[in-house]
């Protein structure tokens, strides 16, 4: 064959490797988001997410009440370690939760897991407010709160990450930030919701009051908006993601004419879906579990411990106390979509690396501030810790989801989500008190916290930029045709100029250096 020739053969199949190699999009490829279905999908999950953390808030807002009521003791300090040891249990069955749930989600759909996980919180939650005290039944009393922690616990296993991981399938790239936030805005009206509840009841009835019969109110609140939540939930679709990943199972099992291959079969189990998880998506789950940390232990610090830091510990007024960690709160839900939506512009890991930074060097000032007394330094104080908690609550719920694809994210979520939350977010009032009632030294959350910040950091320096990509193992989505036709006309373009790159560097590697020294378009 002549030399020519066997160039042309080999300039054909070059040509025809990089094609393959880089394949534009199709109108096929980009999904067009059904903006009613997002707006309800946005709705219901933070509407439910609201319920869910009203229910399971509202234990930490009582606690001081709740130990003298199960937990008699002459020592208030062995009532409020007790009280957060049980509220510590909660978070030490939701891996369990997570392991059941998450896997499910994959298998079943989100939907139908996210309906399950709301009735349960509620049974449980509503439970709390109808048991007996312990000067009725004795020990049998705090052993009836712990099964209903388990059953809270166990269901919160698999609501944080199902929910997220709705959002962020039905989401639009751009604006993923944004619409993610609302989960968590839902989550810090929950909050809200609860400390408010509990706040005017010790206003109203005082704290005997409360001790005799006022601590019921709040949990039996749970009843009636744990049901609201179910029936919005009920009515939600299924994510376009999950049912993109469905399609592609069943078309696999049809071109195997019935017979699944027992390799696949494997992997699809729910044994082999973990065992891919921690083999081959390892660095994910720590990145995950790490971010979750920093956000977590911030959380419950703020939310959970700090009423009680600063009634037990520091000796301030109950309703100024609430008041404030209410306020904090507020400003969390109010700002909370604004740093969302900055996600989106300026990217997770900035939001994530400077939230870390500053509250490794914030905290102490902001303790010190909250130790001060009065109502205006600790106010200040509670402020500083708000503003470091919404950026990391901002930002997490279009975070977490990306970094796992389709087929496992809510299981992998859901598994190093819990993990982290039982061993470090969960267990951060307990450890706190106990270290305060330990140490003497007051100043010891503020060290918690920086411990936080450290490991946020380090997570953050391996976490892949995310902001207006698609998720792992779907395509791009968008909010309307037009910006579909947009995205598959650039990637042509771009397909083509990689094309073009490759065969020069290829083909004529001395035209290269001068294609490049020219800003790589021949200096026009």
């Amino acid at each position: 064959m002549a030399p020519g020739g066997r160039s042309e053969r080999t300039d054909r199949m070059l040509r025809t490797l990089l094609r393959r190699r880089k394949e534009p999009l199709t109108i096929s490829d980009v999904t067009v988001v059904d903006r009613p279905g997002l707006r309800r999908a946005v709705a219901a999950t933070a509407v439910g997410n609201t319920m869910e953390w009203f229910d399971f808030g509202v234990y930490a807002y009582v606690a001081v009440t709740l130990g003298k009521v199960f937990f008699p003791s002459d020592s208030a300090a062995t009532q409020v370690v007790s009280t957060f040891a049980t509220f510590a249990v909660a978070f030490l069955v939701r891996p369990l939760g997570g392991l059941v749930f998450g896997p499910l989600g994959d298998r079943i759909g989100r939907r139908r897991v996210l309906s399950t996980t709301m009735i349960m919180m509620a049974i449980g939650t509503f439970a709390v407010g109808l048991l007996p005290g312990y000067d009725s039944i004795g020990i049998a009393a705090p052993l009836l709160l712990l099964a209903c922690r388990v059953v809270q616990g166990f269901s919160t296993g698999g609501e944080y990450a199902g929910a997220t991981t709705y959002i962020a399938e039905f989401a639009p790239d751009r604006r993923r930030g944004f619409l993610g936030s609302w989960l968590d805005f839902g989550t810090f009206v929950g909050y809200s919701l609860g400390s408010g509840v509990v706040t005017v009841l010790t206003a109203v009835l005082g704290e005997q009051g409360m001790v005799d019969w006022g601590w019921r109110v709040p949990f039996l609140i749970a009843g009636p908006l744990g049901l609201i939540g179910l029936y919005m939930r009920l009515r939600l679709e299924e994510t376009p993601a999950f049912q993109q990943e469905a399609e592609r199972a069943a078309e696999a099992v049809g071109a195997g004419q019935d017979s699944v291959d027992p390799v696949e079969e494997a992997r699809q189990s729910g044994k082999g879906r973990l065992k891919e998880i921690f083999t081959r998506h390892w660095q994910a789950v720590l990145i995950c579990m790490g971010l979750v940390l920093l956000y977590n232990v911030t959380n419950y610090m703020v939310t959970s411990y700090l009423p009680t830091y600063m009634t037990s510990t520091l000796g301030q007024d109950p309703t100024t106390a609430q008041v404030l960690v209410l306020g904090t709160m507020i400003l969390v839900a109010l700002t909370i979509t604004v740093v969302g939506r900055s996600s989106d512009r300026w990217g997770r890991r900035p939001m994530f690396m400077a939230g870390s930074v500053a509250l490794i060097a914030l905290a102490i000032p902001a303790l010190l501030l909250i130790q001060a007394g009065g109502f205006l330094m600790p106010a200040v104080g509670c402020v500083i810790l708000g503003l470091l908690l919404v950026i990391f609550a901002g930002t997490s719920a279009a975070t977490l989801p990306a970094l796992f694809p389709t087929r496992l994210r809510y299981g992998a979520l859901s598994i190093a989500f819990n993990i982290s939350v039982s061993l470090f977010g969960g267990t951060t009032p307990l450890v706190a008190s106990w270290l305060v009632a330990t140490t003497g030294d007051k100043l010891v959350p503020a060290y918690y916290l920086m411990g936080a910040g450290l490991v946020g950091l380090v997570s953050t320096i391996f976490l892949h930029e995310t902001a207006g990509k698609p998720l792992r193992g779907s395509g791009p989505m968008v909010e309307t045709a037009e910006e579909a036709r947009r995205l598959v006309a650039r990637s042509r373009t771009r397909a083509g100029r990689r094309a073009r790159d490759v065969w020069i560097r290829l083909r004529h590697p001395w035209a290269a250096q001068r294609y490049r020294d020219h800003g790589g378009d021949g200096g026009r």
